[in-house]
């Protein structure tokens, strides 16, 4: 039986942009360099692969960090982090415009427009932030006259805006998934919520899996074996009565996980139509207060959300880059009608 659209969806989005290797060195093992032996236990890896993972901290031994020259020894207890090999599907080259806000050799910081897919899948095979990256690099060439390849470190969604980090080769990939993984990258973003909250501050500490009701959606569960554990600190930015502006930080980088736990929290994001944030839930039931909503709606024909700072360390020079992309025009329109309106209420 062929896998069902949705399916085939939720099996694209949830694919994991790292994977974990755990290996116990069989005790009639003879010593031997740990990269050769590393690339006889894992399909596919090459070594150039697992001395970038080495450099970068992504090997324990013992619990500890070896060098790729390391000669393991047997029962040795060996953890490997590696970004996920990418699919054998062909990326075509798009013309595609995009903004760019930071490139070097090593990485490029994108600020994605809302409605932009970060990479192809099912329903999406054309027109994704990849395809326009394959354009952008096509026939261009790095130092040492290789081919340039841009790899992903993690995701937004299509309909969330803001900044993107992309790595521009796999030594460089390596070291930043680590930062990701490790929950060191510096994550900020804004969100205009529904409702209003009693504390200023929060965080929401729950384990995120599918629903089993709509396969779609991401939803809490209390008990800890079931879903991958996340975390999302928030903190009340302005408030308007009927919906809050608020900042989110992550710690865990989850599909959907800010739109999940606020849904969660009962503040579900504005006009988000896959966590009901796309109806009126907060407010009056006057026919002026409806219109000004459904005005705000057809403004901002997505979940107010945007990735609005990125902080990591430089895989090369090792310094901390900060970047900051402003509110774009459809959310800060929103926002500001907001404003006005719960100006006016307030002198009525």
């Amino acid at each position: 039986m062929n896998d069902s659209p949705d399916i085939r969806n939720e099996q694209n989005e949830e694919r994991e942009l790292y994977e974990n290797h755990r290996i116990v060195v069989d005790k009639g093992q003879e010593m031997m360099r740990m990269d050769k032996y590393l690339m006889m236990r894992i399909e596919g890896v090459s070594r150039t692969k697992i001395q970038a993972a080495a450099k970068a901290s992504c090997i324990l031994v013992n619990g500890k960090p070896a060098k790729s020259n390391y000669k393991i020894k047997p029962c040795d207890l060996i953890t490997v982090l590696l970004p996920t090999p990418p699919r054998e599907l062909e990326i075509v080259p798009e013309n595609i415009p995009f903004k760019i806000v930071y490139e070097d050799d090593d990485v490029l910081v994108v600020d994605k427009d809302a409605g932009m897919v970060v990479h192809p899948g099912y329903g999406n095979f054309t027109g994704t932030l990849l395809n326009a990256l394959a354009y952008y690099y096509e026939g261009k060439k790095d130092a040492d006259g290789n081919a340039i390849t841009p790899y992903l470190v993690h995701r937004i969604d299509k309909d969330t805006s803001g900044l993107l980090l992309i790595a521009k080769n796999e030594e460089s990939q390596i070291f930043l998934a680590k930062q990701f993984f490790d929950h060191t990258i510096e994550r900020k973003y804004n969100a205009l919520v529904w409702g209003d909250f009693s504390e200023d501050d929060g965080t929401v500490d729950g384990n995120l899996g599918r629903s089993v009701s709509d396969r779609r959606v991401m939803t809490v569960y209390d008990d800890p074996e079931t879903g991958k554990h996340a975390v999302t600190h928030w903190h009340v930015l302005e408030r308007f009565g009927y919906v809050t502006l608020i900042e989110c930080v992550l710690e865990t980088g989850r599909t959907h996980q800010i739109r999940a736990h606020m849904k969660y929290l009962g503040h579900p994001l504005f006009n988000d139509e896959m966590y009901g944030g796309n109806q009126i839930l907060k407010g009056t039931t006057f026919s002026k207060y409806k219109q000004f909503v459904t005005n705000c709606f057809t403004l901002l024909p997505r979940q107010a959300l945007h990735a609005l700072v990125l902080g990591f360390e430089h895989p090369t020079t090792h310094k901390k880059l900060h970047f900051e992309s402003p509110l774009p025009d459809d959310m800060a329109s929103v926002i500001e009608r907001w404003r006005k309106y719960t100006s006016a209420k307030n002198n009525d």
